[in-house]
């Protein structure tokens, strides 16, 4: 059985998630942690849980969701696992940070640990987790999905009757809808979705809305 602690951080109110199971190995997933209070939260609860840290996982790179990557990598020594599309997204914030907001980034970047490919597969404690790669927010958002515990880690591909924005750099709305069809052929209805942002859903509840959607010519979401 998981366990799965939702945080939400930085301005834009972005879902991190502490997942672990009954051996007390333990995940991140997205750690947007951005201000002070919130990266010690994040890792507060690791340690007060006892908890081992076995993997920082980014469902893409835009940096409402890798912002805590250095405080994880210098408590824990764990550095991001990522599409090796959104790579230059993580250790080069300050880029994107410039190229977004138009102003400069003060924390230091951090080096990528493993570059994700669709399909892959990581494991912690007595669970595994598998990479759907799904573009079209980014060039590298996946999606994590624990097919024994019936649930999967959407970021901004998908959202509650939502998802996410197709115009920021390497977005585009064509790709979004086939990964959103592919979505619905790959995760049984039955499947907890716990998105990037806003409340959980279920694939069940978002089928009619995908279909809907996807039928659609013209892009939009958040």
């Amino acid at each position: 059985m998981l366990t799965i602690k939702t945080l939400v951080v930085n301005q834009l109110q972005e879902n991190c998630y502490i997942v672990s199971d009954g051996t007390q190995d333990a995940v991140i997933i997205d750690c947007g942690a951005y201000y002070d209070a919130e990266r010690k939260a994040v890792v507060n609860y690791i340690r007060e849980n006892g908890l081992t840290l076995r993997h920082l996982l980014c469902t893409h790179g835009h940096f409402d969701h890798v912002f805590g990557a250095d405080t994880i990598f210098d408590e824990f020594a764990i550095a991001p696992e990522i599409h090796s599309a959104d790579r230059d997204f993580v250790e080069d914030m300050d880029r994107q940070y410039r190229d977004m907001l138009g102003k400069p980034y003060s924390r230091p970047s951090v080096k990528v640990s493993r570059l994700l490919a669709d399909g892959d597969t990581i494991t912690f404690g007595t669970h595994t987790l598998k990479v759907i790669h799904t573009p079209g927010h980014s060039q590298g958002c996946v999606v994590f999905y624990c097919a024994e515990e019936d649930v999967a880690f959407t970021g901004d591909t998908l959202f509650r009757m939502s998802f996410g924005r197709t115009d920021l750099p390497g977005g585009s709305w064509e790709k979004l809808k086939a990964s959103l069809q592919r979505l619905t052929s790959l995760i049984p209805p039955q499947t907890v979705l716990y998105p990037g942002h806003g409340p959980v859903t279920t694939m069940a509840a978002e089928q009619t809305f995908i279909a809907t959607i996807t039928a659609s010519p013209l892009g939009g979401g958040w």
